[in-house]
């Protein structure tokens, strides 16, 4: 017996195809295989296209510009690289002269060194002119500077501190005597200290340049708005609850915390100090005291007196040496000086 053949499956209309079929479609074409070969020309543009794609993707995940990441800007680097050099200019010239004797500083040009250089030489006689007096002047500055610079710098902690966390009656007029200190200039009140000191008869010694030192109005505002923010309430509340004293907090707890303020306060007083001229010039009148200011003023109007010897190589030799350790303090306490700088200008 013969079995009946099975009837072929009628054609299904393309309008009956399911919508699972039809999704299909779409894949299996793009899932089929790509040939091997497609011609030179289709092999040479493929790493084109695919160089293309990648530029694409990298400029859309590039981040935009934003006021933190602006676009660099030609002017301002042209202005800041003449700043630049604006201020090395000097250090360069002054560094250069030092290495030449009293004939070299007058033939040769200022900004090249010399034939010979006598950078050793100056210094060695730097340091014995004058029966050594330049080494005497050194420590009447270093001496100037821990009484009066840091002197103030204590001052303007402790009473930084007091007026940011403490409340008492007449604050508001104490932060405007301070405020008007600041913005009164230091010649101002240079002819009247004198008045005063010569009253108490203390002109001619080293407390008419320390004592004066010891006030930093700039110092105390600075600290002032350093420890508001610096140093939580929340904190010394904490540590008064617990039972510790005034004191021990603010050399355990607060003090820490003030350590960059410090640093900048003591910086600005020790620059003010190093460099005062004015003061020392009306208050003392005995060399032996002189600071490096007056007495390299001294040196270098030798020249202009009857009979004087003109020592420029010196003046410029002790003018190298005297900014050497301002030069290192900075640069040694710089990151404390930054971040003192820099405190309170985020809000947490």
């Amino acid at each position: 017996m013969t079995t009946p053949p099975v009837p072929a499956p009628a054609p299904v209309p393309a309008s009956a195809a399911t919508p699972a079929a039809s999704a299909s479609a779409p894949a299996a074409l793009t899932s089929a295989p790509v040939p091997a070969d497609r011609g030179p020309a289709s092999r040479a543009a493929a790493p084109s296209a695919a160089r293309s794609a990648a530029r694409s993707a990298q400029k859309r995940r590039r981040s935009p510009r934003t006021p933190l990441s602006p676009r660099p800007s030609v002017p301002l680097t042209l202005v800041t690289g003449l700043v630049l050099v604006y201020t090395l200019l000097p250090l360069a010239w002054l560094f250069i002269n030092a290495t030449k004797d009293q004939k070299g500083l007058m033939d040769s040009f200022g900004l090249w060194f010399a034939d010979d250089f006598n950078l050793w030489d100056n210094i060695t006689r730097t340091f014995s002119y004058d029966d050594g007096a330049f080494l005497r002047w050194l420590l009447n500055t270093l001496l100037y500077v821990a009484a009066g610079a840091g002197g103030a710098t204590v001052l303007a902690v402790l009473g930084g501190y007091a007026l940011a966390k403490f409340a008492f009656p007449g604050r508001r007029a104490v932060f405007a005597v301070v405020i008007g200190a600041v913005a009164v200039p230091g010649t101002a009140l240079a002819v009247p200290t004198f008045l005063m000191f010569s009253k108490m008869g203390l002109t001619n010694t080293p407390w008419a340049v320390i004592i004066p030192s010891l006030i930093s109005p700039f110092g105390l505002y600075l600290m002032w708005v350093f420890a508001a923010e610096a140093v939580p309430t929340e904190l010394l509340e904490a540590a008064r609850i617990d039972g510790s004293g005034e004191l021990r907090t603010f050399f355990r707890i607060a003090l820490p915390l003030l350590m960059p303020g410090t640093v900048t306060v003591l910086l600005f007083s020790m620059v003010a100090t190093w460099n005062n001229y004015f003061l020392p010039l009306i208050m003392i009148k005995d060399p032996d005291w002189y600071p490096l200011t007056l007495g390299l003023n001294a040196w270098n109007a030798q020249a202009q007196t009857a009979g004087g010897e003109p020592v420029f190589d010196i003046v410029i030799t002790g003018s190298l040496l005297t900014i050497v350790p301002i030069v290192a303090v900075f640069l040694l306490l710089q990151r404390y000086w930054q971040s003192g700088l820099a405190a309170g200008s985020v809000k947490e």
